[in-house]
């Protein structure tokens, strides 16, 4: 959709992807109880879909029913809320919201979702920030969000804001979502969370061994977890992302992962998505 097509006022779907950590290393702690991380995002062409439509009267409306998320504090709604504050915009938006992502799997979902709503409202309502400015807001929001909003495959610093463009091969992936939601919080909390890794330079990282040192402390918690990592194991490098639930693996092509595709147990969400280098809304904000 180009510049001279848009309509701001008319009803507008936007994907909002899921991401992968490609690796996860918890390298220190700040004083404020904040880990330090580093890792590799990547983004999946596969992922939730955004519906907008500008309003004129100043009012927030989630138009779709998420079970177990209230409005109020669905990111979605926080999102279009904190544009409006950091803007003074007297606009408003009809949100909603067909989710793929899984809640508490690791993928970015929530964070996506407002990523990709800061990202078209920023358009739909004329504000005109700048990309850096609305990685500022999305850090309010959450500290995967920065990474959406910048818009292409990254290492990443600090609580994950530090990006930095990182090129990476071409890759599918088989996606495993176990049955079981895995809290963020408490995985950060366990007392055997290793939070001392070696940190790495970044263009050494490829040749480095690296690891989610989330993993264990998941899979310790969640059986589920460790039996979609050992299946998925048996086919490649499997490994989790994020703070878990999901489990992925990386192969050179989309046949041979839609033949370990085909070998999943009865009952186990398994699917297969591609390697995206670009979001697909990078080039809305600059």
């Amino acid at each position: 959709m180009t510049t001279a097509q848009f309509d701001p006022a008319a009803t507008i779907r936007v994907a909002a992807p899921a991401k992968i950590n490609l690796f996860l290393h918890i390298v220190g702690r700040r004083p404020d109880g904040y880990h330090l991380l580093q890792t590799a995002f990547r983004m999946l062409d596969w992922g939730d879909e955004i519906t907008l439509r500008r309003r004129d009267d100043g009012v927030i409306v989630r138009t779709t029913d998420i079970p177990g998320v209230p409005p109020e504090s669905d990111l979605v709604v926080r999102a279009a809320r904190a544009l409006q504050a950091a803007t003074g915009s007297t606009f408003g938006a009809e949100i909603g919201v067909s989710k793929q992502i899984p809640m508490g799997g690791g993928l970015g979902g929530g964070s996506s979702d407002a990523a990709s709503v800061l990202i078209a409202l920023n358009r739909i309502w004329g504000c005109g920030l700048s990309r850096q400015r609305l990685q500022e807001i999305g850090l309010k929001l959450g500290a995967d969000v920065p990474f959406f909003i910048f818009g292409e495959t990254a290492f990443a610093e600090g609580v994950g804001e530090e990006l930095r463009p990182l090129s990476v091969p071409p890759a599918w992936y088989v996606m495993v979502a176990p049955s079981v939601f895995v809290p963020t919080s408490e995985i950060f909390s366990d007392p055997l969370l290793t939070r001392d890794s070696e940190i790495l330079i970044m263009q050494a990282f490829a040749t480095h061994t690296t690891r989610n040192d989330m993993q264990a402390t998941a899979c310790r918690k969640f059986p589920e977890v460790a039996e979609a990592l050992s299946w998925l194991s048996q086919y490649g490098a499997a490994r989790m992302s994020g703070s878990g639930a999901c489990i992925f693996a990386p192969f050179d092509s989309k046949e041979v992962a839609d033949q370990v595709l085909a070998k999943a147990p009865q009952g186990l969400k398994v699917w297969v998505a591609e390697g995206l280098d670009r979001h697909p809304l990078q080039s809305w904000v600059v």
